[in-house]
C-alpha cells in the first residue's frame, strides 16, 4: 500500500442547526462517522473539524452589514477550503435551507470551493420534502464550483421515529451509500 494511502484526509463538516444536541447535529455526526468509516475502508484516515454554524452566527450577520469578516468566520472558511470533503447538514426550514446555509455560502464566494466533493444532508421536518429542493442547494453548491454528490441524505420524522426503535434501516442505507461516494471523490480529489 503506498503512503499516500496512509496520509490524513481533512474532511471538515458543517452543520448549519440551531445548536447542539439537535437532530441536525446528530445528522450531521452519522454522516462524518460513516465517510470515516469508509475512508478507512481504502486505507486512509480521517481528520475531522466539525463547524456549527449557528455560533458564528453574529459573524455572518456583521458580515452581511458591514461587510467584515472575524476571526472566527476567517479559521472556518479556512477549514472548509483546505479540506479534501465537505459534509453540509442543515435543517429545512419552510422548504429551504436554514439562512446560516446561504449566509455562509455567500461569505465564501466564487470559485473558492472549487472541484470540492460535499456530501448534503438534510435534516426534514416534514413528511415530504420538497421536489426541488435538492436542485436549490445542489445549485447553491455549484455556484460555489463544488461538487455535490449524487446521493443526498435527507432525515425525515420517521426516520428519528426509527431510530429511538432502532429500526432506521432507510436512513442507515442512504448514509452508508452517500459516505462511500464521498469517500471516493475525496481520495481522487486529493490526487
Amino acid at each position: 500500500m503506498s503512503t499516500a494511502a496512509w496520509s490524513p484526509v481533512s474532511l471538515a463538516v458543517l452543520c448549519a442547526g440551531v445548536g447542539y444536541g439537535r437532530s441536525t447535529r446528530l445528522l450531521a455526526d452519522w454522516v462524518s462517522e460513516a465517510v470515516c468509516r469508509s475512508l478507512a475502508a481504502g486505507g486512509a484516515r480521517a481528520e475531522v473539524e466539525v463547524l456549527e454554524l449557528h455560533r458564528l452566527a453574529a459573524d455572518l450577520a456583521q458580515h452581511s452589514t458591514h461587510d467584515r469578516v472575524s476571526l472566527d468566520l476567517r479559521e472556518a472558511i479556512a477549514a472548509v477550503v483546505t479540506a479534501d470533503g465537505l459534509v453540509v447538514a442543515t435543517p429545512v426550514v419552510a422548504a429551504s435551507p436554514s439562512k446560516a446555509f446561504d449566509s455562509f455560502f455567500d461569505v465564501i464566494g466564487d470559485k473558492v470551493l472549487s472541484g470540492m466533493p460535499v456530501l448534503l444532508a438534510l435534516d426534514s421536518s416534514s413528511r415530504r420534502q420538497p421536489p426541488d429542493l435538492a436542485q436549490v442547494m445542489r445549485r447553491r453548491l455549484t455556484s460555489v464550483h463544488a461538487e455535490p454528490m449524487p446521493t443526498i441524505v435527507v432525515a425525515r420524522p420517521a426516520d428519528w421515529q426509527a431510530t429511538a426503535l432502532n429500526d432506521a434501516a432507510r436512513l442507515r442505507a442512504c448514509i452508508d451509500r452517500a459516505a462511500v461516494e464521498l469517500a471516493v471523490a475525496m481520495r481522487s480529489h486529493r490526487r
